[in-house]
């Protein structure tokens, strides 16, 4: 509670100048004067804004609960030393550069500390307002690592009639992190809707949206890292292909939540999930002009909604057909409008209705129509509320009475089309994440195909055995023994290759290479693998190669599956479109590890290239239930192998017959392996 309702506050830096940061904070601590004990501390003394101040902590009578540091970095460390003398509890860190001895005191006297470098803290329902700025109080929860995308949520929060239940501003996270703030909210009654911006990911963040969703509070996540990948590709496929955003985007779909790419969208987001999720992706569209409702329908396919045919005229003030253009008949008579709602939104041709268009301007334009327009928009509300399905409004008035009425009433509007479509459509991604997952952070309960596979296990032998000091491809088909590979061994001689007892055509590859293709470190199709071993060898040198049988199954479909840790959720899974061209296509999936076997034909199913794995042009379908299986145990096998960096298997042809896989590579934790000169390579 010392974050969200202290007993007693004290703003260190407090200021009688409107210019500086103790001015706003100590305006509003005072806010809070009813509930709690408000000391304001300036070392010159003097009245501010109006109340008297103390010149130090040591001079009150007490010890406050929270303090709020807002004074320079180089009076900080004097005055936590104060505080913690005295016993303070709780510390908000509004000054920037604390430096780590500070930070430290703090955490050894089993003190908080929120930030340092953040805006602070509001919350609506104690009359805690310990920032900057101006909140409306409402139900959007804010918590933000950066304070000025807080307050900009904030405010676009307010000007949309959402209002903020709670924000918190934790800056640089040096004690309590985003995951704790978050955590805070799920059982903060005020809260309906979590806004969240983050630029890194700590541990428990995952776990702390999920537990926000399970308690009925969609959470909207906005974040950074598109303009360019946030982590340095490593030497696998699946290192280039997994972009820092990927990785967001599983972890939302892992914890229920939905990422968006704007502050705007973030509250028109959280504007309609307060109102009610839609049902489906069918939308109803009402419009002034067909100019307005083809534009609407346009935006709604490109979000991925869909704008069926209605299958009865009854009622309607207008032609049946979606959208409805309406052609005047709202000005004949506003409750067109209404009626025209009413109609889409029992018909059950729809989950959503859009109005959009002229309606909130009546009344602005011409006064006398006020009263008439709001008593519209009372029904229009009522409706929502009685059919359950959700109405959204465009409106060409920035703010009216009947928008206000219409918001008032919890009808989401917004000024522009686009904003209002772009959150349908980013609510209906939220409403088809499940509630509940199937794939749990310890582990998915996997099936097993028969012979391949020891049951219960994800692979066979030690799952602590040590891995071999330089592993290559024959080092991965060992560990990795549940993986169907072609026939193989292992040749230093072509004295040997003369000696396989293998069945051509053959496959000749350097072992140590992790990129054969690119170094000319493998070749395919041979019916001579000795004389292509002495050319090979003599590029590439002395060294371990691999003799293999090439598989020559027709109708087969190459993919990738890799498995890497992410610097922020951990393991993660890839499956794609694969072989040499896999980081060409960029055709992949991606989810936190592990997955069951359902989660990774969902992966399949996102694909480009899916409907390869059906059969096409008369080719049978491949076998899809081992290929997920396969998936499945790569994902399992790297969260109980810390000492694995990464997995990839690349390509893995899958056929009707099953999967077989033709090339691997594993990367110890830690490793640092070159690959840039095409002489040979192993791990440091």
């Amino acid at each position: 509670m010392i974050f969200s309702d202290p007993a007693s506050v004290a703003v260190v830096g407090a200021s009688d100048d409107p210019a500086k940061w103790g001015h706003w904070l100590a305006r509003g601590a005072l806010i809070g004067r009813d509930r709690r004990v408000v000391h304001l501390v300036n070392r010159f003394g003097g009245p501010v804004l109006s109340e008297p101040t103390v010149r130090s902590l040591s001079e009150l009578p007490e010890a406050p609960e929270l303090v709020v540091l807002a004074v320079p970095a180089a009076h900080v460390p004097a005055v936590v030393d104060e505080a913690l003398a005295v016993g303070v509890r709780g510390f908000v860190g509004i000054t920037a550069g604390i430096d780590d001895g500070v930070i430290s005191r703090i955490r050894e006297a089993g003190a908080r500390l929120l930030g340092p470098n953040c805006l602070g803290v509001f919350d609506a329902a104690t009359s805690l307002h310990l920032a900057w700025g101006r909140f409306q109080p409402g139900s959007l929860g804010v918590v933000s690592q950066s304070g000025q995308v807080g307050l900009e949520i904030a405010g676009l929060a307010a000007a949309s009639g959402l209002g903020v239940s709670r924000f918190v501003s934790v800056g640089n996270q040096a004690d309590v992190t985003a995951a704790e703030a978050l955590l805070e909210l799920v059982s903060h009654d005020l809260t309906t809707v979590v806004g969240v911006y983050l630029e890194s990911f700590g541990p428990g963040i995952v776990a702390a949206m999920s537990e926000l969703r399970a308690a009925g509070k969609p959470v909207v996540l906005l974040t950074v890292g598109s303009s360019s990948a946030a982590q340095q590709a490593a030497l696998s496929h699946t290192g280039a292909l997994t972009s820092s955003l990927d990785v967001v985007d599983a972890a939302c779909r892992r914890a229920g939540a939905v990422r968006v790419s704007t502050p705007a969208a973030v509250v028109d987001l959280a504007a309609v999930v307060s109102s009610g999720a839609p049902r489906g992706r069918r939308v109803g569209i009402i419009s002034d002009s067909g100019g307005q409702g083809a534009i609407a329908a346009d935006l709604a396919a490109g979000f991925g909604l869909s704008v069926p045919g209605l299958s009865s005229a009854d009622g309607l003030p207008a032609v049946a057909s979606n959208p409805v253009d309406l052609a005047g008949a709202g000005e004949r008579d506003l409750e067109n409008y209404a009626r025209a709602v009413e109609v889409l939104a029992r018909g059950g041709d729809v989950d959503t209705v859009v109005l959009s268009g002229y309606f909130g301007s009546y009344g602005a334009d011409t006064p006398s129509l006020e009263v008439a327009e709001v008593a519209v928009a009372h029904r229009i509300c009522s409706l929502a509320r009685e059919t359950g399905v959700l109405v959204a409004v465009h409106s060409m008035c920035v703010d009216s009475a009947a928008v206000r009425a219409l918001r008032a009433g919890g009808v989401p509007v917004q000024h522009t089309i686009e904003r209002v479509v772009a959150a349908l459509g980013d609510a209906a991604r939220l409403g088809a994440l499940p509630l509940s997952f199937a794939d749990s952070p310890t582990g998915p309960e996997l099936s097993v195909p028969a012979g391949r596979i020891e049951p219960g296990d994800p692979y066979r032998g030690d799952p602590c055995a040590s891995l071999p000091h330089r592993p290559g491809y024959l080092a991965a088909r060992e560990l990795l023994s549940f993986v169907r590979f072609p026939r193989a061994h292992a040749v230093t001689s072509a004295a040997e290759v003369k000696a396989t007892t293998l069945t051509g055509p053959y496959v000749l590859k350097a072992d140590w290479l992790p990129h054969k293709s690119e170094h000319g470190g493998v070749r395919i199709n041979l019916t001579d693998p000795a004389t292509a071993f002495e050319e090979m060898e003599a590029r590439l040198g002395p060294g371990t190669y691999v003799l293999e049988e090439m598989d020559t199954r027709e109708n087969t479909v190459e993919l990738i599956i890799g498995a890497k840790r992410d610097h922020s959720f951990g393991p993660v899974i890839l499956v794609g479109a694969g072989g040499i061209h896999a980081e060409l296509l960029k055709d992949t999936a991606i989810e936190l590890a592990p997955v069951t076997p359902a989660t990774a034909r969902d992966m399949l199913a996102r694909l480009v290239c899916a409907p390869l794995l059906s059969g096409t042009r008369g080719a049978k379908p491949v076998d899809t239930t081992e290929l997920a299986e396969l998936i499945a145990q790569i994902s399992a096998t790297l969260v109980a192998r810390p000492d694995l960096s990464e997995i990839e298997l690349n390509p893995v042809r899958v056929g009707p017959d099953g999967v077989l896989a033709v090339d691997a590579l594993i990367i110890p934790s830690g490793d640092k392996l070159n690959d840039t000169s095409g002489q040979r390579v192993a791990c440091a």
